[in-house]
C-alpha cells in the first residue's frame, strides 16, 4: 500500500447540487490514483442533527451517488466535517502510515475546507485537485482555492498531477 491516498469526499445523493458538473473528473481522478497504486479512500457524511432532511444515516440521500466510481471498499463514514473526526478513518491512514493526501469531493467551504486545514495543521501533505472539487456555492470555488493555497496545501488541476507522472 502506499503512503499516498485519494480522499473522496461526500459524494452521495444528497449533494445533487453541482457534483454532476464534475462527477467525469472525479472518476478520471479515481483511475489516475488506483493506475499509481494509490489508495483510494471514500468518505460519507451522516448528518445526526435532530430533525434533518439529508445525509440521514441509513437513507439513500447517505449512500454514495450511483454514478462514483468505487474501486475499494475503504469507506468511512464521519459525523463532522473534518475528515480526520473519523475514528476509523484515522485509525486506518495511521496503520497504513499515509501521510500524503489527494483531496476530492464536495462540499468545498465545508467539509473539503475543514479537512484540508485539519490535514496540513497535522502535517500531512495535502493536494487539491482543484477540478474535482465543487461547491453549494460555486462563486466561492476561486476563494477556496486560494484558502486551501494559503493553508498548505498544493492547488493543481487533475491535467497537471497527470503530466507530472
Amino acid at each position: 500500500m502506499s503512503n499516498k491516498a485519494l480522499v473522496v469526499i461526500d459524494i452521495q445523493n444528497d449533494i445533487t447540487k453541482h457534483y454532476r458538473n464534475i462527477i467525469d473528473n472525479i472518476n478520471a481522478a479515481i483511475d489516475w490514483a488506483a493506475d499509481l497504486g494509490m489508495t483510494v479512500i471514500y468518505i460519507k457524511h451522516n448528518n445526526l442533527s435532530p430533525g434533518t432532511r439529508t445525509f440521514k444515516p441509513d437513507t439513500k440521500g447517505a449512500e454514495l451517488a450511483p454514478e462514483l466510481k468505487v474501486v475499494s471498499n475503504y469507506i468511512f463514514v464521519k459525523t463532522k466535517a473534518n475528515t480526520l473526526t473519523s475514528e476509523a478513518f484515522s485509525a486506518f491512514i495511521r496503520e497504513n502510515g499515509i501521510d500524503e493526501f489527494y483531496i476530492i469531493g464536495a462540499d468545498a467551504t465545508v467539509c473539503v475546507k475543514s479537512t484540508c486545514f485539519n490535514m496540513t495543521k497535522d502535517g500531512y501533505a495535502v493536494h487539491v485537485i482543484s477540478d474535482c472539487v465543487t461547491s453549494y456555492d460555486l462563486k466561492k470555488m476561486p476563494e477556496m482555492l486560494v484558502y486551501y493555497s494559503d493553508k498548505g496545501c498544493e492547488v493543481r488541476t487533475l491535467e497537471e498531477y497527470r503530466n507530472d507522472v
